[in-house]
């Protein structure tokens, strides 16, 4: 399969837009985590270090909520008008804090729940991308439309800096521009794909639940993707205590490593399609269980940002090779099952974001909660153990693609 092949298959101007907008989605969903050294500073808000990753927790935990409403929101009126009224309410969002600022820690949890929705975006990007194309192509059409992950790497470059010049208030002002361009580009070039979807209701979910299949799929991408977020948000105050770096300095880190999560995810994608989703994800989950864990104990910078840099992109490619594996098995219901995962993954997320932050708050250092999550990957690849004959000898063996 050619690259090229995504423009005779599918509708290739609706996948870059997809990517767009998740991609500036992602941006926003991260700024309090970019943010937080400046907002959580003495000078500014003065905040501990549980209610720093807190507050960064928040939006990761409400951007997984929302996706189960955007993703009925897709089934119902379509993933373009969604997109479109999703991207309005995070620019009021960003506008209000703009103009009339985050005094205080309950407004920062305020404005988290707000950029939740942008974190929600990925539930509209996902399908409305993935409907376009057959299932041989749907690994790396996921991991391309998936890959809008990147914009945490933008924040970490800006974000920090533009705060250093205008105050970090003024960040959420100088958003809204992208905002503008994204949304317009949105509109005009991207369509809905000419396919039959039953909308959805509530209960589809808990009909959804007794499927145990989707248990796993929601426990995996906790893992993947909650593990990805969680760093994301989570690094950049973390290589600030640990090594005494500037803002920019730990945001520069960051960006390092999570541009190559969100650049693996479509390479992840691409091997899956290759050789399987389930024996990627073998090797995904082992190496970001050994990442974690040498990031816990390392104690010096190059090392410990390698350690954080291959664990991110393990992270990064296990997202690819889940939603590899996810259209194949509930490619009727992609909608509800993206809202569903996608919601396991801001669940695991803010999981990881509060881990670290409990584990600073009463242990003094970040090992504890590392180590917790660096188990939760253990877990996964028990459960990949115990689902892999019965997923290729069922299901699996009824698609084209590899399982």
């Amino acid at each position: 399969m050619k690259l090229s092949d995504l423009k005779h298959s599918g509708h290739w101007p609706t996948l870059v837009t997809s990517f767009l907008y998740f991609d500036f989605s992602f941006m926003v969903w991260t700024l309090l985590g970019v943010l937080a050294n400046q907002i959580a500073a003495p000078e500014s808000l003065n905040l501990t270090a549980q209610q720093r990753f807190f507050m960064v927790s928040v939006p990761i935990l409400f951007g997984g909520l929302f996706r189960l409403v955007l993703g009925l929101l897709v089934d119902r009126i379509g993933a373009k008008r969604t997109g479109i009224a999703a991207q309005l309410v995070v620019m009021s969002g960003l506008a209000a804090a703009w103009l009339f600022g985050l005094r205080n820690y309950e407004a920062t949890l305020a404005m988290g729940v707000v950029l939740g929705v942008a974190g929600a975006s990925f539930a509209v990007a996902i399908p409305q991308a993935g409907r376009w194309y057959p299932p041989r192509m749907q690994g790396l059409v996921m991991g391309l439309a998936g890959a809008g992950n990147i914009g945490v790497v933008i924040d970490s470059l800006l974000a920090p800096r533009i705060a250093a010049i205008w105050g970090w208030q003024a960040v959420f002002g100088i958003a809204l521009f992208p905002a503008v361009v994204v949304l317009l580009i949105y509109i005009f070039f991207s369509k809905e794909a000419p396919v039959q979807i039953t909308p959805k209701k509530v209960r589809d979910y808990f009909r959804m639940f007794r499927d145990k299949d989707v248990h796993w799929f929601c426990f995996f991408y906790t893992v993947s993707f909650g593990g990805f977020v969680g760093l994301a948000y989570s690094l950049g105050m973390y290589f600030k205590d640990r090594f005494a770096l500037t803002p920019s300095q730990a945001g520069d880190l960051v960006a390092l490593c999570t541009a190559i999560g969100a650049l693996g995810r479509p390479i992840g994608g691409g091997i899956s399609d290759r050789i399987g989703g389930i024996r990627s994800l073998f090797i995904y989950y082992t190496v970001a269980c050994i990442a974690l864990v040498l990031g816990g104990f390392v104690n010096n910078l190059v090392f410990n940002v390698a350690a954080f840099f291959i664990a991110c992109g393990a992270f990064g490619m296990g997202n690819g090779s889940v939603f590899q594996l996810l259209p194949q098995r509930f490619g009727k219901d992609l909608g509800l099952m993206t809202g569903l995962v996608g919601c396991g993954g801001g669940i695991g997320g803010f999981l990881l974001a509060n881990m670290m932050g409990q584990s600073r708050e009463h242990t003094g250092s970040y090992l504890t909660g590392l180590l917790i999550f660096a188990g939760l990957c253990l877990f996964a690849l028990i459960g990949l153990s115990l689902v892999k004959t019965r997923w290729r000898t069922t299901w699996g063996a009824l698609t084209e693609a590899r399982i």
